[in-house]
């Protein structure tokens, strides 16, 4: 693993997309905002730029990646959407979704980036700050979060800094994100597949479709399974501490996950407490996950009690982050 690295960090601006460009070019890491979470990048066409990137978060080497590019042009290079995956495209991209679609004939995207499979998963991000580096490449980028696999996702600068510093090259720092979970991801196959929740509700997607979204037939529960998508390993976006999911109350040394205006009994007792949303408003819970949950977690607490979230729009996501944080680890 790369060690003693210096990791440079700089404000978004024209100046951090040109390094960054630089920096991808020459099989460097950087890490950058996309409008769900912060991804960490690399050119997902030179495989030893991805092993490295692997070896950085740790991640396992049959996990696969997200292709990012800066528009549709771009996403038909790598893959091939058939007429659902267009109209998904058409409907919401740029934006928080990704496409698992069949690789395109001449697909350039590196086979350690996409574990072997014969599929591609596609995002075209929103962040304007990921939009200009990915122009200024002009090839794609795969970004998975950028933080050490399994642990919280990013949604600032310093989360990048804290969990990576020393491993990756360069850090743009964006500011905080807007949506705070990672985009959703859907299987273009014969049956419209959700892979994974996120930042896009099902809701919204089923209503181009004009059909429901199925679920695969069984959530991995195992790392030596191979996923179809990233972010569908059973024990994911942990906090070091304890998740205990739908709590009715608080134990002594529990820090508190609140979300709405009711109070949890014994909340008076937490190590600490933050609620997601006061006003029970799941795109400002959704937002407010990843960072609050690192924040709890720097207290140290027996325990992080999670009051129960409604499992509707983005909750889904929230809901489905959090059981994959509460997944027993060794």
């Amino acid at each position: 693993m790369d060690t003693g690295l210096t990791t440079e960090m700089l404000p978004a601006g024209e100046a951090a997309t040109a390094a960054a460009a630089r920096c991808l070019a020459a099989g460097g890491l950087v890490a950058f905002p996309t409008e769900t979470v912060y991804g960490l990048g690399a050119d997902a066409t030179n495989p030893t730029a991805i092993a490295r990137l692997y070896r950085a978060k740790g991640r396992p080497a049959f996990n696969p990646l997200i292709a990012h590019v800066a528009d549709l042009a771009g996403a038909r290079q790598i893959g091939r959407l058939n007429a659902r995956a267009s109209a998904l495209a058409e409907a919401f991209w740029p934006g928080p979704l990704t496409l698992v679609v069949p690789k395109g004939k001449d697909c350039p995207v590196a086979e350690l980036a996409t574990a072997g499979l014969d599929t591609i998963a596609i995002r075209i991000p929103a962040h304007p700050v990921a939009q200009a580096i990915l122009r200024a490449f002009g090839r794609p980028v795969v970004a998975p979060s950028a933080n050490i696999s399994g642990h919280v996702s990013p949604t600032r600068a310093a989360h990048v800094q804290s969990d990576l510093a020393g491993k990756i090259d360069l850090i743009v720092d964006g500011g905080p994100v807007a949506v705070g979970v990672e985009s959703t991801i859907v299987g273009c196959f014969d049956t419209p597949l959700l892979l994974r929740p996120g930042g896009l509700p099902r809701e919204s997607i089923e209503a181009v479709l004009g059909a429901a979204l199925a679920r695969p037939a069984a959530e991995l529960d195992a790392d030596s399974a191979q996923p179809l998508a990233p972010g569908m390993l059973a024990s994911h976006y942990a906090p070091r501490a304890v998740v205990r999911l739908r709590a009715a109350n608080l134990e002594p040394g529990e820090a508190l996950l609140a979300f709405g205006p009711a109070p949890l009994p014994g909340a008076e007792r937490a190590v600490a407490t933050l609620n997601l949303s006061e006003s029970g408003d799941l795109d400002e819970a959704a937002a407010n996950l990843f960072g609050y949950l690192r924040a709890l977690d720097a207290k140290a607490p027996r325990a992080i009690a999670v009051m129960p979230i409604p499992d509707q729009g983005l909750g889904e996501a929230i809901n489905d982050r959090l059981r994959r944080a509460a997944v027993a680890r060794e």
